[in-house]
Order: C-alpha cells, then structure tokens, then sequence
C-alpha cells in the first residue's frame, strides 16, 4: 500500500471573512466546501482548492473568532509547500505577495510568505509529473497558478522515533536529510523536519491543527489496520460525508489523517463552495447553526454562475 501525497492540511483561522479574502482574492484558490466542524457545528470549517476541490490541493480552515494568536513548535508543522509551474511563476507571486502579504523572500528555491495570521507558506518551482490541480482566477493565469501541495515542514520532537514510523508503517521513502515522500499510484507530497525553536508552541491562529495523507476507499480499512498494530492508537474510521478519516500522531507530536479519496465534495452541491453545506446528521440544526456563524464575503464576485 502506498499514501497517495497529501490529502489536505487543516488549519486555525481566528477571522473567517479575512481568510476567505486572503486564499481566494490573493492566492486564486476556490472556495469548494462552506461547512461547520463536525466536532463542533457552532463554527465553520473551511475548505478551499483547485476547481473540482481535488484531494492535494485542499487547505482547510477551522475558524474560532477572537482566539490567539498560535506559534509552531516542536511537534508541529510550521510552513506548508506548494507547487508553481516554473521560475517565471515565482516571479509573479514574489510581484503578487510583496504588497499582500508578510515576510516575503526569495531565494533561489522559492518564494516564502505568511498569510494575515502569521501561517507560513512556500512556493516552489516544481519538475515533477503530477497532474497540475488549478483553480480558475481572473488575475492569475493559468501558467502561473498554484498547482498543490508539494509538501510540509514540521518541527521534530523525536525524529528517530518518527523515522521508524514513517518509513515502515506509513511507506514513506527516505530522500535523506529528515525528509521524506509519500508517493502512491497518482501523486506524492513530501514531509520534512527542522530543527525546533527553543521557544514552546502554542496552538491558536495561524497554526496547522493537523495534515492528511490521501488513500483509496478501498485500502482505508488496511491503513487502519497498520497504524493500530503499530500501536498509533488511531481512531475508529469516521465517516466525514465527503471522505472518511482515521486519525493519529507520529511520535514527533504531529496529527495526522489518513483521508479517501471520495467521495468528493460534488455529492451535495453542483457548484461547490456556494451555500452553507451542512452533513446529513446537523441538517435538523440550520435554523440554529446558521444565526451563529459569521457573515463571509462573496469568494468569487467575478463569477456569472446564477
């Protein structure tokens, strides 16, 4: 069994209308999946990516309004890498970034930035043959567009603890240098550890609650029963409506989801990220739910669809 890359990152956002402007207006992301947290439905869960929402693409949001301002530390991961098609897109979002966004440099690999709450992102040219995941914007052509993730960057706790982890129950390949690849049938996404501040962590704002890792529905029920005779202690496969999810932590602290696949975020609307999507079990609740979360901007005034 292989790990098809990532499946997507989920995040903490203290100010849901601003996130929405930011991964959409500045970055050209779609929104695919305006929904609640399915652990909490009192706040909304954010999903944006390509145009068809594909799993590799897709950076979620859990908002908490009003919640600190977090930090990365040991055991978690501190910046998230995408993929750009060439130098010359590089050259566009370093142009793009400087006037939008925080702490942007560029060096001979890419381009780095943090978004309104202090998340770090990289941009990098890449070379590899995965199908290019776009979102369609009116000021960023298609050459220039985000293209996925091409990996994460995560502060280690236990490294040597971890690499046994990742190469021998999860399958990732060693690239050397405490980086790896999850490469499966389709696409691969990378991890990687870095030395990590002396300073603590902090969950809150700005920080990445956890990153998935894409599998087939059909191996699902497998990877459930590695990662429990590796004693991760995952959690029982839960139905999430748009994919199902086991979760646990690699011994450096990180979260981490192994997600399907499918079924996709087009089983419950034909024009993805355009209404309040509610699963099945928190329907009964919308006159409750819907009062309570925050008024977002249109993520796409550009856009004719009726």
């Amino acid at each position: 069994m292989r790990l098809d890359g990532i499946h997507h990152v989920t995040c903490i956002t203290a100010d849901a209308p601003q996130n929405v402007d930011f991964y959409t207006r500045v970055l050209g992301l779609r929104l695919v999946k305006k929904t609640v947290n399915q652990d909490d439905p009192t706040v909304y869960h954010l999903f944006y990516a390509d145009e068809n929402g594909s799993p590799g693409s897709d950076i979620t949001f859990f908002e908490y309004p009003g919640v600190r301002q977090g930090r990365a530390g040991a055991g978690m991961v501190h910046t998230i890498e995408w993929r750009v098609g060439s130098d010359a897109a590089l050259d566009f979002w370093e142009r793009r970034l400087a006037a939008v966004a925080s702490g942007v440099t560029r060096d001979d690999h890419g381009v780095a930035f943090a978004d309104p709450e202090g998340l770090r992102h990289r941009l990098i040219a890449s070379s590899v043959d995965d199908v290019p995941l776009l979102a369609e914007h009116p000021e960023i052509p298609a050459e220039q567009a985000l293209q996925g993730f091409d990996g994460v960057r995560a502060y280690a706790a236990q490294p040597d603890a971890s690499r046994s982890t990742l190469e021998e129950t999860l399958g990732f390949a060693s690239l050397g240098d405490d980086s790896w690849e999850a490469r499966g049938a389709t696409r691969g996404g990378r991890y990687a550890y870095d030395e990590p501040p002396a300073e603590r962590g902090a969950g809150g704002a700005g920080t990445v609650h956890h990153v998935a890792w894409s599998s087939s529905l059909a191996e699902h029920p497998d990877w459930h029963a590695r990662t429990l005779a590796a004693g991760l202690q995952p959690s029982p496969i839960i139905d999430r409506f748009w994919f199902r999810s086991i979760y646990f932590r690699e011994p450096s602290g990180i979260l981490f989801e192994i997600a399907t696949v499918g079924p996709g975020f087009g089983i419950d609307e034909e024009h993805l990220g355009e209404r309040l999507i509610l699963p099945p079990a928190f329907e009964a609740l919308r006159d409750r739910i819907e009062p309570v979360l925050t008024p977002l901007p249109d993520p796409r005034p550009w856009s004719q669809t009726p």
